[in-house]
């Protein structure tokens, strides 16, 4: 298979990307299995302690001498996220009290910010750890930590959602681009608009990225398998990411009751939400997104909605329902096929090759 200059200069046999998932999705048995194989496995780990990057880079070279990702937020919160008074705090917990009270659950106590780990802090561990490639979202790291990833010769990829965001990243000086169409699963990873006003298509965001940027592109959003992968690089790709795909494998951290809806008959309808997080993001149709879309509905800001909705999340998951249940996945699911990422990842190097 010829080599693309991204997979040439990621040392990859297949220009596959795993995407990377956050809130406890990524494993290192997956990001590993998928390295091993040809692709670049990639462990989203924006929710870890600084503390623990270090092992989590310890842990995955030990299984795998390929090249992987460690991915972050830059963005790590939204205006009053991390920064919301008592009062504050209480209100938004209150509007979600009738779901606490739905599960039979005491209301939470209220915590003291910061509510997920910071970026600031984990951005040092992250460079101290040296993964192969460090991946990002929600923003570029400053010119400082770009220059000290090259130094210490940590690959870089940044997420675009539009062409203005990719330029950016390039002028940046990052080692690859992806290209995240609104088709694609979880969190839509805007940083120069409004989520909502980033709602581009894959193959026309890839096409018009790769046409304007020299760094290479790599397509994220709606392929699921080597046909798409193909496409995709028709289209200008040196690679495609592949998410939801991959999370629907036994190896991803996914509950058992979110891999099931996977294959499920409602894995066709697919929303866009800020009700689990308080970003917009794509998943499947259930109780609390369709409670969400009432007109006025209000949402905390990230971190903050984030952390009152994990509490709904654990005593669903518990329950072994999905109603509660942060169901990221593409527009792509119901063509899903592989439970295993092994099968995937030979399936997908069968059809590329064709």
């Amino acid at each position: 298979m010829k080599a693309t200059s991204l997979t040439a200069r990621l040392g990859l046999r297949l220009p596959v990307v795993q995407g990377p998932f956050g809130g406890g999705l990524s494993t290192t048995r997956l990001v590993s299995t998928v390295s091993n194989l040809g692709g670049l496995g990639s462990f989203g780990a924006h929710v870890l302690p600084a503390d623990a990057l270090g092992g989590l880079v310890t842990e995955l070279r030990s299984l795998t001498d390929a090249a992987f990702a460690v991915n972050l937020w830059v963005g790590d919160e939204d205006p009053g996220g991390n920064t919301a008074d008592r009062d504050a705090i209480l209100r938004a917990r209150d509007q979600l009290a009738p779901f606490f009270e739905e599960l039979g659950l005491p209301l939470p106590p209220v915590p003291e910010p910061p509510f997920q780990p910071r970026y600031a802090d984990q951005i040092d561990a992250l460079l101290e750890a040296r993964p192969p490639v460090f991946s990002f979202v929600f923003g570029i790291p400053s010119r400082a930590v770009l220059e000290a990833c090259r130094a210490r010769d940590i690959a870089t990829i940044g997420a675009a959602t539009s062409v203005a965001e990719a330029r950016a990243l390039e002028d940046a000086g990052v080692t690859a681009i992806v290209a995240t169409g609104f088709e694609a699963g979880g969190h839509r990873p805007s940083f120069l608009a409004a989520a909502e006003d980033s709602l581009m298509g894959t193959f026309a965001l890839t096409q018009l990225v790769s046409q304007r940027v020299k760094v290479p592109v790599i397509a994220a959003g709606g392929v699921v398998d080597g046909r798409g992968v193909r496409a995709a690089m028709t289209l200008g790709a040196s690679a495609a990411q592949l998410g939801t795909a991959f999370l629907a494998c036994e190896e991803s951290g996914a509950s058992a009751v979110h891999r099931a809806a996977l294959f499920g008959e409602g894995s066709a309808h697919t929303v866009l939400t800020r009700a689990f997080s308080g970003r917009l993001a794509r998943g499947l149709s259930n109780r609390f997104t369709e409670a969400a879309r009432a007109p006025g509905t209000p949402f905390a800001p990230y971190p903050l909605q984030s952390w009152l909705v994990s509490h709904l999340k654990a005593a669903s998951i518990a329950r072994g329902t999905t109603d509660f249940v942060s169901l990221w996945a593409g527009q792509i699911a119901p063509n899903l096929r592989f439970r295993s990422a092994r099968a995937l990842m030979e399936s997908l190097e069968q059809e590329i090759s064709e």
